[in-house]
């Protein structure tokens, strides 16, 4: 097949992977810019955790075939490029496909592939070149993480966060992180998993976990 035979998407996901200018639109439109400050970060918190269809659409439209190139393990190179092109790539794995195939299995695709770019940048120190607010991206592959011991390592990252906010903006958003942080560990350690997951992904529900599911707020 040559070069111009190509079927239409495999071209589109191409030029997805070879363009250079991608993670910084990844991190402009979740976080308001390329390079945000703490304040700037949280202007767009609004959008991060909202179920939203039209946002969520609008992140299918845009960047679902980043998703499906990151998905694919087509993009390792902005990894290497930088903290904030990690970080990207992480977006990508970890929140874009939460959104993207929200109420599928393929929503949680992206996790082992996240996590293991986030600890890498954890074990360098690559996490400390970006901002608190804008390093909880970072941390929460470690918070979605059905495992111990990464629960653990969660809660620790988040405590550090909480501790060097430098503003009562920061601090605010930043304890409350860190509350879900402990959540996300109390689940796991009472069930070993997340029980919200389970119709998801096809998974039979304990008694106990059933009756966790009915009480409300139950879940994330």
């Amino acid at each position: 097949m040559t070069e111009h035979a190509k079927p239409t998407h495999i071209q589109a996901l191409d030029a997805v992977i070879a363009d250079a200018t991608l993670p910084d639109q990844v991190l402009a439109h979740w976080l308001g810019s390329a390079r945000p400050d703490n304040h700037g970060a949280l202007q767009h918190k609004q959008q991060w955790f909202t179920k939203s269809p039209a946002f969520d659409e609008q992140l299918r439209e845009r960047f679902g075939l980043a998703v499906e190139a990151a998905l694919g393990g087509a993009l390792p190179h902005w990894a290497e490029q930088g903290p904030w092109e990690r970080l990207a790539l992480v977006l990508l794995l970890d929140q874009f496909t939460r959104n993207i195939h929200r109420n599928t299995p393929q929503s949680f695709a992206g996790d082992p592939l996240a996590l293991t770019l986030a600890l890498q940048a954890m074990d360098r120190g690559d996490d400390l070149a970006l901002p608190e607010v804008v390093r909880v991206f970072m941390y929460l592959p470690l918070e979605h993480a059905e495992d111990m011991a990464m629960q653990k390592r969660s809660v620790q990252a988040f405590e550090a966060l909480a501790q060097a906010a430098g503003d009562d903006e920061t601090r605010e958003y930043l304890v409350g992180s860190l509350d879900y942080a402990h959540r996300h560990q109390d689940v796991i350690a009472r069930f070993g998993r997340f029980p919200h997951r389970n119709p998801i992904l096809g998974r039979a529900s304990t008694a106990e976990e059933e009756a966790y599911l009915s009480q409300p707020g139950a879940g994330f």
